[in-house]
């Protein structure tokens, strides 16, 4: 089953990607959003519930402002939000976040298992940065967010660190773009190296899903193939986009 949630002012929002911390609404509002958002995954199966702790969250957005090194983001607030509600509610224990870049896109995943913004444990929280300067970058970033060292960044392939991997991947992350002209095209060849291992329930999130759909074509035809995917909703609360997809 594929479905589709879209903000009624999703093409409306929209930031400047160097000023990540720019407030674009009242808080209400975007917690309005994506409350709707996840109301919809909730609908579909996705999720068990809608339920976090926003308190936690904010701490986690404020210790990010305060610590990240963020040379531009495609991540708005709202996505930011998504991400961390998302994690908080379904609780993977093994969390494998793909194309990191500076590490905001990971810790607004694991953030809900490690820093200020903590609600439950993890046994893997792992950021994979094929640019060794960037994934230099992302590891200091996390380490001053959470010195405890529950989250780790990965120098490397991530095609090779999924076919490698021998857990179970509770969720994967996907935001890549990978190099030789392959671009976004790069989500499916590592979804497809992890598949065997990503259990029935797990959940696969793929960014951009709205602005790289065209390049994004062959994995969207896989993730909304209901013999891969039990379902995958496409929720588009911004100009990017995020696609959700239940094993």
């Amino acid at each position: 089953m594929s479905t589709t949630y879209r903000s009624e002012d999703w093409q409306r929002y929209r930031m400047d990607y160097n000023d990540p911390h720019r407030v674009l609404e009242p808080l209400e509002r975007e917690i309005d959003v994506v409350a709707a958002a996840l109301a919809a995954l909730r609908d579909a199966g996705v999720l068990p519930h809608t339920d976090y702790d926003q308190a936690r969250m904010l701490a986690h957005r404020l210790a990010v402002q305060e610590l990240f090194e963020i040379p531009w983001t495609a991540i708005t607030p709202r996505m930011q939000r998504l991400l961390y509600a998302i994690n908080a509610i379904a609780r993977p224990a093994h969390l494998i976040a793909a194309g990191v870049f500076c590490g905001f896109t990971l810790v607004s995943n694991a953030g809900a298992a490690a820093g200020p913004g903590i609600c439950y444990a993890a046994d893997d929280l792992v950021g994979v940065e094929i640019r060794p300067e960037e994934a230099a970058r992302a590891e200091r970033n996390v380490r001053r967010l959470d010195p405890s060292g529950r989250i780790r960044v990965l120098a490397a392939d991530a095609v090779e660190v999924v076919k490698a991997w021998t857990r179970p991947i509770d969720l994967l992350y996907l935001d890549v773009d990978g190099f030789g002209g392959k671009g976004k095209a790069l989500y499916l060849d590592i979804l497809e190296a992890g598949y065997g291992r990503i259990p029935p329930g797990a959940l696969v999130l793929a960014h951009n899903s709205v602005n790289a759909a065209e390049k994004l074509k062959s994995y969207l035809e896989f993730v909304r193939d209901p013999a891969h995917f039990r379902t995958s909703v496409n929720v588009v609360l911004d100009g990017e986009g995020l696609e959700v997809s239940q094993r």
